[in-house]
């Protein structure tokens, strides 16, 4: 499918974790993957209202709170650093289409 939005297109997902060698690379990656079937669900949903972007965000979320036990198991953890990296691309993807929408709740029902 791919991801239409050309701000979000050549984005750099996770750039920071990317770049830290505490986290996998293969782990890394899916979270990236989370992250572009967010931005394509949002592009195939159309969410119309904050409440609409926050359900498909939340399930994001809770993909991220399955990647998590993920990188526990590898000697890894999504820590301070992670957590803004995630929670900045989550408010990146958010305002690329269109929404001023609260970081904290666009990942409410993290985790980590």
């Amino acid at each position: 499918m791919g991801i239409e939005n050309p701000r979000l297109r050549a984005y750099g997902f996770l750039a920071e974790m990317q770049e830290d060698e505490y986290f996998p690379r293969d782990l890394v990656a899916k979270g990236q993957e989370i992250l572009k079937r967010l931005c394509e669900d949002i592009e195939q949903q159309k969410p119309g209202s904050l409440p609409e972007l926050y359900a498909l965000t939340h399930d994001a979320t809770e993909r991220f709170n399955d990647l998590a036990e993920e990188l526990e198991a590898r000697g890894s953890e999504i820590e301070t650093a992670a957590r803004e990296n995630i929670g900045n691309d989550f408010a990146t993807i958010a305002a690329a289409y269109g929404f001023e929408a609260d970081v904290e709740e666009l990942i409410a029902p993290r985790d980590w």
